[in-house]
């Protein structure tokens, strides 16, 4: 009658969401008198999970699913939750999750609610709040079958420390015939990526051309930040689309976004609103952005975002 809940990894290494995602199945348990149970995949160091409130590790160890896919990654996990017992599956909302959360859902004939932001206000009747709308409004979901999937949006829990002493056992598995092969991929390299920060640091058009990208790659690289850009600046081939967020781009989700030269059309709001903190720096006091930011600059990014480096880097050799 365990919770179990799937912890994403890469090369080895927990993602930060995997850490998330364990702390609010942790508040589930809890809530629910029992246990958390993690899968993982491929993973090296499971016990890191203990302290955020895992007992027991079910370790998939299968060189076939080092790549990620949809229908194999389902049909373990449900494998592992009729095993366990499961009557609750956590997940994360990522890309990935939510390729194979539908999957997962048929599989354990499960009811399924994403973009989860907040611990259940109820397990009897199961309720969640949820984002809806773009991250517009909230609403609450009552799962009444008898397995629920719950998808926790990223930074919205959080992160906590529960100490546990987490053991580990090697859990085999039948894994279907995959269907698609991974051939190769392709990341960029020591950077930060928009899926994993807590910073972001975007630019539009308002920087009138590639040649002047330094200063936000010098920003994000005090703050410890991911670059990313609006549509526009991507389709005019300034930064590469790995870097367009928005609705129809990178949804983000980070603690602090901030904004240069982005008006702030309809739909790169809608890809960015779930951010904790967003900060705005443009010429037009007019711009749609300014409605929608919980901080606003109105000047030339040109003068103010050396300014700000300047006293960031001041701050941070004072430390």
């Amino acid at each position: 009658m365990s919770v179990l809940v799937y912890t994403e990894s890469e090369e080895g290494k927990f993602k930060k969401t995997a850490l998330e995602v364990a702390s609010y199945a942790k508040a589930v348990a809890d809530q629910m008198g029992t246990t958390v149970t993690a899968i993982t995949f491929n993973a090296n160091d499971t016990s890191v999970l203990g302290n955020h409130g895992v007992e027991k590790v079910l370790q998939v160890n299968n060189s076939s699913l080092d790549k990620f896919n949809a229908n194999a990654y389902a049909s373990v996990i449900a494998q592992a939750a009729k095993q366990e017992g499961a009557k609750v599956v956590v997940i994360s909302s990522s890309a990935d999750s939510k390729y194979l959360a539908p999957l997962l859902a048929i599989d354990l004939d499960a009811g399924y609610a994403s973009n989860v932001v907040e611990a259940p206000s109820s397990t009897s009747p199961f309720t969640v709040k949820r984002t809806a709308f773009t991250n517009k409004a909230f609403n609450n979901t009552t799962i009444d079958t008898d397995v629920k999937i719950v998808g926790v949006s990223k930074n919205a829990f959080g992160v906590h420390e529960s100490s546990a002493s987490a053991s580990a056992e090697e859990f085999s598995a039948n894994v279907p015939e995959m269907g698609v092969q991974v051939e190769s991929v392709d990341k960029v390299t020591g950077k930060v990526t928009i899926a994993d920060a807590e910073i972001v640091v975007s630019g539009g058009r308002g920087l009138k051309g590639p040649e002047n990208w330094g200063m936000i790659e010098e920003l994000a690289d005090v703050l410890g930040a991911a670059t990313a850009c609006s549509k526009p600046v991507s389709d005019l081939g300034w930064r590469p689309h790995s870097e367009h967020v928005g609705q129809t781009g990178k949804p983000v989700a980070s603690n602090l976004y901030i904004a240069v030269g982005i008006s702030g059309a309809i739909q790169h709001l809608a890809g960015i609103n779930a951010s904790k903190t967003k900060v705005v720096i443009n010429t037009d006091p007019e711009a749609p952005f300014f409605k929608a930011a919980d901080y606003g600059i109105v000047g030339d990014a040109f003068e103010v975002v050396p300014k700000l480096i300047e006293k960031l880097k001041e701050f941070k050799a004072q430390q």
